[in-house]
């Protein structure tokens, strides 16, 4: 005997509708849990008596957020092929350049649905871009990148803007923002880690503005390491954005920078680079949190600890930009294997698949990468905080500048020296830059204690409102 069907089911299980009514209510749920977990700790929804309090429950769980996930429906299985494999069509094919593109010259642009690991969340409107950006030697190159706004009702026109640079680790083609908005690079942790704030920018009406550090799609090694091709990469990529159809953005409206560890090098080195490259742009506050301030540092630190595995791969992304290195020729039979795993991959699983190995056993001679007299040069170069070229005092960062990290290496999420921060701070403290530091206490007895704390400031959450403030 055939067993009744109930509503929005069929013999075979849901229809379509009932599907969608399920996949619904299992991000409803999924939101109310999450809610509920948050309010561990200091998460009572309450108005921000300080700037730099972990973020009130109500900026986080805030109207927009809520809707995006409350509405948001499952991405078709077509849907979801395309996000993995890129859309339909060459948009990342890229036209021959010549000298006459200016920098921040927008060569396409387009709008896509937003996926994000096979969700469509509501009213978020966004476009990718390709635009003309420069490598480390300053020769022209493309790069893509997307714009992200909230479908509010405002005049796009009165936006202020975030240029977000996501903790983008990988060297591996589509693994970047592109992708991961877009359907693809499922379960990368740089796009995890971008949800909250992201979420936060959006719901304060923001226009946000993501660059890839390179085509998404190109097959070679992306050099997203290289602190001066990601700066540039960033600052173009706001010139271009104020030329798409469509997002309406405008220049004359204030800009925020915002970056956490690997994206906070980036940004980094925009908001340095700016008052002598980009001037235009009106930079008028920039937050930095848990970078690599100082590369040699930063390979020391990390090597033989939890993230040992990002020593080889940042050095994977720096030869890139700086063939120089020629790693082959230094790494051992099992260290080329590893090598050739980064070079096409994105970061997760496979950085972390290394754990506490001494990276000199890569090398046929032994000699930690920190340690190597050859790589020191490319370290210098991508150190943050040495000045302007000329050292010109009318040349240093522009607006208000925060930097957060942890005040002690006592976390085992730490893979940067907290110290580096704090030197930095002073760097640009003797520049004249309007600077402040924040510390945060990382320790593992604040996650077992206050959990929400702990993951509100590893992302950047507790700074967000504090941008907001300062390019309205």
């Amino acid at each position: 005997m055939r067993t009744p069907t109930t509503p929005g089911t069929t013999d075979s299980g849901p229809s379509r509708p009932g599907r969608v009514a399920l996949a619904r209510a299992l991000v409803t749920a999924l939101a109310t849990c999450l809610a509920a977990a948050l309010a561990v700790g200091p998460a009572t929804a309450r108005d921000r008596p300080e700037p730099l309090l972990p973020p009130a429950l109500s900026e986080v769980l805030n109207p927009f957020a809520v809707a995006a996930v409350r509405d948001g429906v499952p991405a078709s299985f077509d849907e979801n092929v395309r996000g993995l494999w890129g859309p339909a069509g060459d948009f990342y094919a890229e036209p021959a350049l010549d000298n006459s593109m200016p920098m921040g010259h927008l060569l396409k642009s387009e709008p896509f649905e937003v996926i994000f690991n096979g969700i469509k969340p509501a009213g978020i409107r966004a476009w990718r871009t390709m635009y003309v950006t420069e490598d480390v030697r300053g020769d022209r190159v493309v790069s893509t990148g997307v714009i992200l706004l909230p479908d509010d009702g405002a005049d796009d026109s009165t936006r202020p803007v975030v240029a977000y640079q996501e903790t983008n680790d990988s060297a591996g083609a589509r693994c970047h923002p592109s992708s991961q908005w877009s359907g693809g690079a499922f379960a990368d942790a740089s796009a995890w880690f971008a949800v909250g704030p992201l979420m936060q920018m959006l719901g304060e009406g923001a226009a946000v503005v993501i660059s890839d550090i390179g085509n998404d799609a190109d097959p070679g090694v992306h050099g997203v390491f290289a602190g001066r091709y990601a700066g540039m990469a960033l600052l173009n990529g706001l010139r271009a954005a104020y030329t798409v159809p469509g997002p309406g953005l405008n220049p004359d409206n204030g800009v925020g920078l915002f970056g956490v560890a690997g994206g906070g090098v980036g940004a980094a080195f925009a908001l340095e680079y700016q008052p002598w490259y980009a001037p235009e742009l009106d930079i008028r506050a920039t937050m930095l949190e848990a970078l690599a301030v100082n590369q040699r540092n930063f390979l020391d630190f990390a090597d033989g600890h939890l993230g040992s595995g990002f020593v080889l791969a940042t050095l994977v992304g720096l030869e890139a930009q700086y063939p120089e290195l020629d790693l082959d020729a230094k790494l051992t039979p099992a260290g080329r294997a590893l090598a050739d795993v980064f070079r096409d991959s994105c970061q997760v699983p496979f950085y972390f698949a290394t754990p506490f190995v001494p990276q000199g056993l890569l090398f046929l001679d032994g000699t930690r990468p920190a340690d190597r007299p050859e790589f020191q040069a490319v370290f210098r170069e991508n150190t943050l905080g040495l000045g302007n070229p000329g050292n010109d005092p009318a040349l240093r960062p522009p607006g208000r500048v925060l930097v957060s990290s942890c005040v002690a290496d006592d976390s085992f999420m730490v893979v940067t020296p907290a110290e580096d921060s704090r030197q930095l701070v002073e760097a640009y403290r003797a520049q004249g830059v309007d600077v402040r530091y924040h510390g945060l206490e990382c320790g593992n007895d604040v996650l077992l204690t206050d959990p929400y704390r702990w993951t509100t400031e590893l992302f950047g959450m507790h700074a967000v409102s504090w941008l907001m403030e300062e390019i309205r």
